[in-house]
């Protein structure tokens, strides 16, 4: 009988039972595929590994631009693409070592959750029966596949997040299904590598929830890179390479060597058993409160299971309220300081509120923003380029709701903000933090001196 019983080894998963493990519980985790779960193996790692290589490439391209030549510059995408498969098994691999410092049993198979024994909870995985006294629920999620006449066959022509990051060969052309963040990192990648790259999405502006004035903005950018975007328009059918389209009223179609389908995830809440358990749902994810339990008794979910926020890191959180309520630390989860980063080029990076959801939610603020360039660091390295930085206060306390930023490097900087707005600081006080000169962070007070 073990303590804890985890399944799926994804960011929720690994990092719940490393914790878990470490303070001393007995803890049993099972993973179908591969450790480290659709992060590590089929998005964020292999898809930021090709991303810092396409960087790089766009940057020796335009090395005029700071008095660097060189020539016949070029790039293997089959190199590029072996190097992610490498750093990927180096990380795989460090997440097996983490298991087995903090004695945590692995079991690599499909677990199935029986129904309810006197026994504890149990599933079986390989033939084998296993018990424990607590059941994490960290199944992940997987692509939504929208009901479209032409998408049923996802591989060759149609493909997800995960067949694209195994083509061998660069497409000279490809058309993007959703202007998600998935869907902007794609293009991001292929058109700083040469490839013809179309958006068709639904809504009025790309990057759905995020800053409606840094998304148009970014848009404007990859525009001027040549992506072709087509707004406010409904894929009704794909057929061969062929997507056709709805917009005002007209029919269009555009024609790719590859079709990417980038509309979303959804939860994995079948196949495992889940049903023995009659655990609650709600909108295609499990219910949780905010110490992750489920309705049933000594059940929890964490991660992108629960449908809520579908992110890596808000996955890892949610593992770690699990496991510091198991252990007798009071903790629950809060999402007001959650970041959401775009690893485009340039980068998007936001946490809190926007102006679009503070007025949504009737929250009085303030705001600010200023061009990047206002960082000497930022001008000293981005030739040419611009950005923005935004900064939202309340009203009513004077505290930070909101930060958001288009520009690099501000994937590294926006955990300032996050820390800013977790702990409820307030404008004042963000004044008196020291940032370090010359850093691109200090267009964070170079913003709020203007409040």
């Amino acid at each position: 009988m073990y303590d804890l019983m985890i399944i799926g080894g994804g960011p929720a998963g690994y990092v719940a039972a490393e914790r878990a493990g470490h303070n001393g519980l007995s803890v049993i985790m099972f993973e179908k595929k591969a450790l480290g779960g659709v992060c590590l193996n089929e998005g964020c790692i292999p898809s930021k590994t090709l991303l810092y290589g396409a960087k790089i490439y766009e940057n020796a391209l335009h090395g005029d631009k700071y008095g660097v030549y060189g020539e016949n510059i070029r790039f293997d995408y089959a190199k590029m693409v072996a190097r992610k498969n490498k750093v990927v098994r180096k990380l795989v691999a460090g997440v097996d070592s983490k298991m087995k410092v903090n004695h945590v049993t692995v079991v690599k198979g499909e677990a199935i959750i029986q129904p309810p024994a006197s026994n504890g909870i149990e599933v079986t995985c390989n033939s084998e029966k296993y018990a424990a006294t607590n059941l994490l629920i960290c199944t992940g999620s997987e692509a939504a596949v929208p009901p479209i006449p032409g998408l049923e066959q996802v591989g060759d022509i149609i493909l997800t997040n995960r067949e694209i990051l195994d083509l061998k060969e660069l497409p000279a052309s490809l058309v993007i299904i959703g202007g998600g963040v998935i869907g902007m990192e794609f293009a991001s990648l292929y058109t700083s590598l040469g490839s013809k790259v179309t958006v068709v999405e639904m809504l009025p502006e790309i990057l759905g929830p995020n800053d409606t004035e840094i998304s148009a903005m970014l848009r404007d950018i990859f525009t001027k890179k040549g992506i072709e975007f087509h707004l406010q328009a409904k894929v009704v059918k794909v057929e061969g390479h062929t997507v056709i389209f709805e917009k005002d009223g007209q029919t269009s179609t555009v024609e790719g060597e590859k079709i990417l389908i980038s509309v979303g995830r959804r939860a994995v809440t079948k196949g495992f058993g889940l049903e023995n358990l009659n655990v609650e749902l709600d909108r295609g994810g499990i219910k949780v409160d905010e110490k992750m339990k489920t309705n049933v008794a000594n059940v929890y979910a964490a991660g992108d299971v629960t449908g809520f926020s579908q992110l890596a890191h808000t996955a890892m959180r949610e593992g770690e309220v699990v496991v510091n309520n198991l252990t007798g630390k009071e903790d629950r989860m809060r999402y007001n300081a959650i970041p959401g980063v775009v690893y485009t080029n340039p980068e998007v990076a936001g946490v809190g509120e926007t102006e679009e959801s503070a007025t949504a939610k009737g929250i009085a603020f303030k705001v600010s923003k200023l061009p990047m360039a206002y960082a000497g660091r930022f001008v000293a390295e981005n030739e040419g380029g611009n950005g923005l930085c935004k900064v939202l206060i309340g009203e009513k306390y004077g505290e930070v709701i909101g930060v958001h930023m288009l520009g690099n490097p501000c994937s590294e900087m926006i955990y300032g903000a996050c820390m800013a707005i977790e702990q409820e600081m307030t404008l004042e006080e963000m004044k008196k933090v020291v940032i370090p000169h010359p850093t691109v962070s200090e267009i964070f007070k170079e913003v709020i001196f203007t409040l």
